[in-house]
């Protein structure tokens, strides 16, 4: 049964769409109504939402900033836009973010309903055993083997010494017709965990996903996916000067976004536990050598966090850890990207829009890290820490004031008084005025 996350700050057009998903008989087990994008983020935080349908223009934020804070919170999560505004540039920019689709009100509910159910039908969530999947790989998978020039050379890129990048760059775009144009780059490693599989299973699970891999990039982002060592992949990704200069990206949250839904894809699809290592982006091809090191730096993280998957490069102090610095170097560092979170959450958490990503960007570090170690330091994570926050501040105002309800619902960071007071009865499992009372 699917979570479906309906956006619009026309509530009439939320009840309609709702009523009609209910009576569609598509295996929709919840319908969640949201009356701007602050509201759905919440959800988001909270839920676990499977798909997100959302207007375009919506008071403080838009389904475009939604569709952008979404990816990067859960990279799996579809989006199908509902607009009353036909302009190109809208629909562009929703297509690049992953929208199923674009539909222009009055929606024709038909066309309406076979989007909804298209989109369900091509999420649904393999349940095969590990046996199973084989079987059908080995049924399905005929096996081309990649050209192994092509993967030797561009191994060697990334793993070549100063000053040999441009020759062994021209090499592979004579004798392969690779081209890196750049001018910047990044490299993601992957790490599969193939337990017990015979050695022709091993082979046919890397394939696998090295085919998952390549599907996922293709379209959106110029790239090369190659074989990287026993059990390992790694896809070198290249920016053009107009692709990198996008101001309304930031840099670290796309790399994360792709890191996140590589991991979740391999894992979804395969059912094999899977790490990705991901480099910083750095510009010409004289540095592919440094981006291959530190992907492979940050893929070799998980040997200290077991329990954590995704490792971005820039995360980590890695001068104090070379010079001889041990786990308890490591413990205080992490230990204070935890408080000065805490810290800056505290002062913040009032603030109407406050996101995961503007407190990891405070702290210089990845949304995804600073939310891992946050959770591994106070036992809850950082968003339920914001509402825990909310509530007792609201709970407090409740009982020593006499604000009316619209008053402490902006005072605590709310929008909506509505959606406040949603908030408040979920956590507390009674309403604002009844607490009052």
């Amino acid at each position: 049964m699917y979570t479906i996350l309906l956006v619009d700050d026309e509530p009439l057009i939320c009840r309609g769409l709702s009523s009609l998903l209910q009576a569609s008989g598509l295996g929709i087990g919840t319908i969640l109504t949201a009356s701007n994008g602050q509201e759905a983020l919440d959800y988001l935080r909270l839920e676990e939402v499977d798909l997100i349908v959302t207007d375009i223009q919506m008071g403080t934020m838009n389904g475009i900033e939604l569709m952008h804070q979404a990816k990067i919170m859960k990279p799996w999560v579809e989006t199908i836009v509902v607009s009353a505004h036909e302009t190109f540039q809208y629909a562009q920019t929703a297509m690049r973010l992953g929208a199923k689709d674009y539909l222009i009100k009055p929606l024709n509910n038909e066309q309406f309903l076979d989007t909804v159910r298209n989109v369900l039908l091509q999420m649904e969530k393999p349940e095969k055993r590990t046996d199973d999947l084989l079987s059908s790989l080995r049924a399905n998978f005929q096996m081309e083997s990649p050209s192994e020039l092509k993967d030797v050379l561009l191994n060697r890129l990334l793993e070549a010494e100063p000053g040999e990048a441009a020759a062994l760059s021209e090499e592979l775009r004579s004798r392969c017709g690779v081209a890196l144009e750049g001018p910047y780059f990044a490299a993601f490693r992957m790490k599969l965990e193939l337990g017990e599989a015979a050695p022709k299973d091993r082979e046919l699970l890397r394939y696998a996903a090295l085919n998952i891999v390549s599907e996922l990039l293709a379209g959106e982002w110029k790239h090369q996916a190659f074989y990287s060592g026993a059990g390992e992949l790694c896809a070198l990704i290249e920016w053009s000067d107009e692709a990198y200069e996008e101001t309304n990206v930031n840099k670290i949250d796309q790399l994360e976004y792709i890191g996140r839904s590589l991991h979740f894809h391999i894992e979804k699809y395969l059912q094999k536990q899977s790490f990705v290592g991901i480099s910083q982006i750095l510009q010409g091809l004289a540095f592919l050598p440094t981006v291959g090191l530190q992907a492979a730096r940050a893929l070799r993280w998980r040997e200290e966090h077991p329990d954590h998957r995704v490792f971005y490069y820039g995360d980590y102090k890695w001068g104090s850890r070379e010079d001889g610095s041990g786990a308890e170097e490591g413990l205080a560092q992490s230990n204070g990207i935890v408080e000065q979170a805490r810290k800056y959450i505290e002062e913040n958490y009032a603030k109407k829009g406050i996101t995961l990503n503007e407190v990891a960007h405070s702290n210089h570090v990845s949304p995804n890290y600073l939310s891992y170690l946050f959770k591994k330091y106070m036992g809850c994570n950082l968003w339920e820490y914001v509402i825990r926050l909310r509530m007792e501040e609201s709970k407090r105002l409740l009982e020593t004031t006499d604000l009316r309800r619209y008053e402490i619902a902006d005072r605590v960071g709310y929008e909506s008084p509505e959606h406040f007071s949603k908030i408040f009865k979920k956590y507390y499992g009674i309403s604002p005025s009844d607490w009052k009372k």
